[in-house]
């Protein structure tokens, strides 16, 4: 497949975006690509660990491909979107449950899909030029693809804050969020991986690791604290709006652009998810909210206004200071029989 390229090399499992110009943002087929590859290396003795990586400078993977959502849910096909999403959250709990080491290696921009790729691993590397972030409520979703449970398990209230205002992380502050594990040079990248595949021992990436210095989240996480431990949006919105600091009035204006009711249910995700060490919990959480997000949230107004008009004026179904809160309990409800139920299809004959 030209997007994606799959192979063993040595002893690793080696999975290596290649749609540069698309940022690596990630396709169906890229998905079941990656599933099929865990399903078939879970097995092989001859692969002590897996790893991956990106082509290019600019991006490890900038996320999902979402034109494709966007034209079928305009037309009124939700079918798609629901199976995108189901499938794509099958392969993340795969990787995040995978039994031998993944390492990743995420260069430049980490956003939404590309999180679910590279952020569920056992050895997840930064660099200086990488950026990493979940800005789903941009567009009217959740932050998916098992990032609600990096979320929850980040120190304090940093994954309120993270999930609410899509926030970018630098090296340093992936590190303190829980997003990665490792600061190494983007420099000793190649040679690194090089040793791993004639070698299988991921333990040279503890070696490889280097300090960094704490980022700006770690030197906000009082603000944070205090601000974003409301039990609902309008909590930490009050408490916001009645702190006249830079912090509080930089945060408003980020909220400001996002969804409320996208907002609303991340908010309440990342609260059910905290204390669960499964990702299959957290994933199930969030199909809740991306199987109703085109029929009834935000979403094709997000894509609307972000990517294909890209006017960056949402019309978002609610307004901050009006949203209420049966919308945001309406949107994460149990699905009874469309549930995610992790189940492949297997191909017919």
């Amino acid at each position: 497949m030209s997007d994606i390229h799959i192979r063993i090399a040595g002893h690793t499992g080696r999975i290596t975006f290649t749609r540069t110009k698309a940022l690596n943002a990630l396709s169906y087929d890229m998905c079941i690509a990656i599933e099929n590859a865990l399903d078939a290396w879970r097995e092989n003795d001859a692969i002590k660990m897996i790893v991956i990586d990106a082509v290019g400078d600019k991006a490890f993977c900038a996320g999902g491909d979402i034109a494709e959502l966007y034209k079928t849910g305009m037309n009124g096909d939700y079918a798609y979107g629901r199976k995108f999403w189901a499938d794509e959250y099958r392969m993340n709990a795969k990787l995040f449950e995978f039994p031998k080491p993944v390492a990743s290696f995420m260069q430049g921009f980490t956003m939404g899909g590309g999180v679910g790729v590279g952020c569920h691993g056992s050895h997840r590397v930064v660099g200086d030029s990488s950026q990493i972030a979940m800005p789903e409520v941009g567009i009217g979703l959740v932050p998916d693809v098992g990032g609600s449970l990096i979320l929850a398990q980040a120190p304090g209230r940093l994954g309120e804050y993270l999930g609410l205002t899509a926030a970018r992380l630098s090296a340093a502050d992936a590190l303190h969020a829980g997003f990665a594990d490792y600061y190494i040079p983007e420099e000793k990248w190649p040679a690194l991986i090089v040793q791993l595949e004639e070698t299988g021992d991921w333990s040279l990436i503890d070696t490889a690791a280097q300090d960094i210095a704490p980022g700006a989240l770690a030197q906000q996480s009082a603000q944070i604290n205090a601000h974003f431990g409301g039990e609902r949006l309008s909590d930490i919105l009050t408490s916001l709006q009645n702190d006249d600091s830079a912090f509080s009035q930089g945060t408003l204006k980020k909220l400001s652009r996002n969804s409320p009711i996208a907002m609303g249910a991340t908010l309440e995700l990342i609260h059910r998810v905290r204390g669960t060490p499964e990702i299959r919990f957290a994933l199930d959480q969030e199909y809740r909210f991306t199987f109703r997000a085109m029929e009834h949230g935000d979403f094709l107004e997000g894509i609307r206004a972000q990517i294909i008009d890209k006017d960056r004026n949402p019309q978002w179904k609610h307004t901050l200071d009006a949203l209420p809160p049966m919308a945001v309990t309406n949107m994460v409800l149990p699905l009874g029989t469309d549930r995610l139920t992790f189940e492949k299809e297997e191909p017919t004959p």
